[in-house]
């Protein structure tokens, strides 16, 4: 299970790039040499200098969702290849990111009560 929202700004970074483009950005991304520009759930985000690169000023190094998205990758080109088509000139044209069903725990509060502590998984 990966956040809804690191994935949703990974997926939209990669948008538009071809393969070997993406799985390079996505393993600097885990190296921490390139970073994700955040664009759409930016609250409470740092600044870093690498954003500038995409002419942004926030952005983060989302590891997890990017080794996601290099495994997706990686089913994607042998796919491609067990069809085959040229590997070297595959685009991402289309990525998808969907919210899936929250997970529910509880937290304990003050004067006895208590409140969802719920949890936003994405597929």
């Amino acid at each position: 299970r990966v956040h809804y929202k690191n994935t949703y700004e990974t997926a939209n970074a990669i948008k538009g790039m071809n393969l070997r483009t993406a799985q390079a950005y996505l393993e600097a991304v885990c190296e921490k040499r390139r970073c994700v520009p955040f664009r759409v759930y930016k609250g409470c985000i740092g600044r870093t200098p690498q954003a500038k690169e995409f002419k942004m000023s926030q952005g983060r190094w989302p590891i997890k969702s990017a080794k996601i998205l290099l495994d997706l990758l990686r089913n994607a080109e042998s796919n491609a290849e067990f069809k085959n088509l040229d590997t070297e000139n595959l685009t991402i044209t289309h990525i998808q990111v969907s919210e899936a069903q929250q997970g529910r725990r509880r937290t304990y509060r003050a004067h006895g009560r208590i409140n969802a502590y719920m949890n936003c998984p994405c597929h």
